[in-house]
């Protein structure tokens, strides 16, 4: 096998790992035209308003007293006291400090989902169990993505809620992944449930991914173990200058949950009109299933169009939900790869 050869094969390859690797895409697919229609990361596609940044955030360390105030911003964003939060830079960053603080023989993950959570508790050296069911979870820690990715399932937060005081009871921990919550309306983050982890993003409903901003929410003892783990600077100082703007403005937001549920009504209908059956959803994506979804996918990303496909299950795609100017290309798109 050739190097090009080679390159193409391992980028297509990474493009079954994580959404939003635009290069990859390229490599894989070079003679897609430009710029590409990412919809392969479930964000949302239209990202809070970034204000000009006074020049000391970009040179001096945070402070403390400024991270302390990002804290209270989300605390108050969650419904709960400052000191239940620890920021991180992403809740990706939050999740691989979990199996060091909090070991366990066993995890089970309720799954298929985000695959990044079974990655750091195999590292760490703990067999993981992916189950179907709530009450099919026997480990000491229990992982559950709410709203689940890829497919939108989502528990209602009182049968969260009575899980995880059961599995408190038991002795055990609940880490409930609640990355695509920020417009739905089942949160636990608030509920302040003992041996309950809740991570939460910032990047995806803020549409501000590169930011790299997100929240664990603990009972406080549990919070403080994170926020040492995470150490003195775990977030830049552009960034809690950004997430306490962002945080507050629940009129932007309000007006992005809206303009997302008519974009993703138009998406649904582009879907179904070329044979796809949506499968799950929530405000930032839609899961589709086709019995041709490889070619489509492989044709799609020919026209520069980047949708999400899973390896176990090549008859899915994931699809973020794209803004008013991207329909016209999208459609064609879509039609074409019929």
């Amino acid at each position: 096998m050739g190097p090009l050869r080679e390159s193409r094969r391992a980028a297509i390859e990474r493009l079954f790992q994580h959404g939003g690797d635009i290069k990859a895409a390229t490599v894989a697919y070079p003679d897609a035209p430009r710029p590409w229609i990412d919809l392969s990361t479930g964000l949302n596609p239209v990202a809070y308003p970034v204000p000009e940044l006074p020049r000391e955030l970009w040179a001096r360390l945070p402070e403390t007293a400024a991270l302390d105030a990002l804290r209270a911003a989300a605390g108050l964003f969650y419904g709960v006291e400052p000191e239940c939060v620890a920021a991180g830079a992403g809740s990706q960053a939050v999740l691989q400090v979990l199996p060091r603080l909090f070991p366990a023989p066993r995890v089970s993950i309720l799954g298929p989902t985000y695959g990044e959570h079974e990655r750091v508790w195999k590292t760490s050296g703990a067999d993981t169990e992916t189950v179907g069911d709530l009450d099919a979870a026997t480990a000491p820690q229990v992982v559950v993505v709410n709203p689940n990715n890829p497919d939108g399932r989502m528990f209602a937060r009182l049968r969260m809620a009575d899980t995880a005081r059961r599995l408190a009871d038991e002795g055990r921990r609940l880490i409930v992944d609640e990355a695509f919550m920020d417009f739905e309306s089942e949160s636990v983050a608030g509920d302040r449930l003992a041996a309950t982890i809740v991570l939460r993003s910032f990047g995806k409903a803020f549409g501000l991914s590169g930011l790299r901003l997100g929240f664990a929410v603990a009972p406080p003892a549990i919070a403080a173990r994170i926020r040492e783990a995470l150490g003195p600077w775990p977030v830049s100082g552009p960034a809690i200058a950004v997430g306490m703007l962002a945080l507050a403005d629940r009129n932007w937001l309000d007006a992005a949950r809206r303009r997302l549920e008519r974009d993703a009504a138009w998406l649904d209908d582009a879907l179904t009109r070329v044979g796809f059956a949506l499968v799950g959803q929530t405000r930032l994506f839609r899961l589709a299933r086709h019995p041709g979804a490889a070619k489509t996918f492989e044709r799609l990303c020919a026209q520069g169009v980047l949708a999400r496909p899973f390896a176990w299950d090549p008859n899915l795609l994931r699809f973020g939900i794209p803004t008013v100017d991207q329909r016209p290309r999208l459609r064609e798109a879509l039609m074409a790869a019929r």
